[in-house]
């Protein structure tokens, strides 16, 4: 699930942007996807500032909203799939092991930033539109900004792995002024977020749609690609 105020991935707010700076509170969308062996759902229906209302404390989208509630983020869903039109109606309660309150900048200038707010957490899901229910490991960031992602950046790269007891992230951006950005956290169970040093980045197999992919893994170790859940032109 991602709240999107100004989507990176839609193709109207590029083709607004490439006239003139867009309004991104014209692009906003609450992405879901349900992956299922057999009946999965996707949504993402772009929706202008009319239908956006925001706080500190909640986002809402059309009829779908997140907001913090009592240290657990509640996400309400209501959204139609495509591309064949089917519900999607339910809820998500996320509770952090942690709050993390530090923004790290991705560029130079400051202009673009990550908050990884609740990277070790747990999740309750369950929705009526399809009949699901289920517990496990979650995760929660936030990137906001004051330009596109594309005028600042010609590619990113992110991952993510946890365990029980911690969450590992790496975060590689390539910027247009040519500069990269290479970060490595991992957050504990207990709270701590520490840098880590990145083990070497190696190729993986392009996506359908050609887009390059890697990942970083232990020298001497080719890593594999065991299942694709999302393939986009992005």
């Amino acid at each position: 699930m991602i709240g999107f105020i100004g989507s990176v991935f839609s193709p109207y707010y590029a083709w607004a942007n490439a006239k003139a700076p867009a309004n991104p509170e014209n692009h906003c969308a609450m992405n879901i996807v349900l992956y299922q062996p057999r009946g999965g759902r996707w949504a993402m229906t772009e929706r202008r500032a009319d239908k956006l209302s925001r706080s500190g404390q909640h986002l809402q989208i059309g009829n779908s909203v997140m907001r913090w509630e009592n240290g657990q983020l509640i996400a309400e869903i209501d959204e139609i799939s495509v591309p064949v039109p089917r519900r999607i109606r339910g809820r998500l309660t996320l509770t952090p092991l942690a709050i993390h309150t530090t923004q790290f900048p991705l560029d130079g200038a400051a202009r673009h930033r990550w908050q990884p707010i609740a990277p070790i957490a747990r999740v309750d899901v369950e929705f009526q539109n399809p009949k699901i229910f289920w517990r496990g490991n979650a995760y929660f960031d936030s990137n906001d900004g004051d330009a596109p992602l594309t005028s600042d950046f010609i590619r990113w790269h992110w991952s993510r792995a946890n365990d029980h007891m911690a969450t590992t992230i790496f975060y590689n951006t390539k910027r247009r002024d040519g500069t990269c950005l290479v970060l490595g956290l991992q957050a504990k169970a207990g709270g701590q977020l520490e840098n880590v040093a990145l083990p070497p980045e190696q190729p993986l197999p392009d996506t359908v749609w050609r887009v390059a992919r890697s990942a970083h893994s232990d020298a001497g170790y080719k890593p594999m690609v065991l299942k694709t859940l999302e393939d986009a032109p992005f």
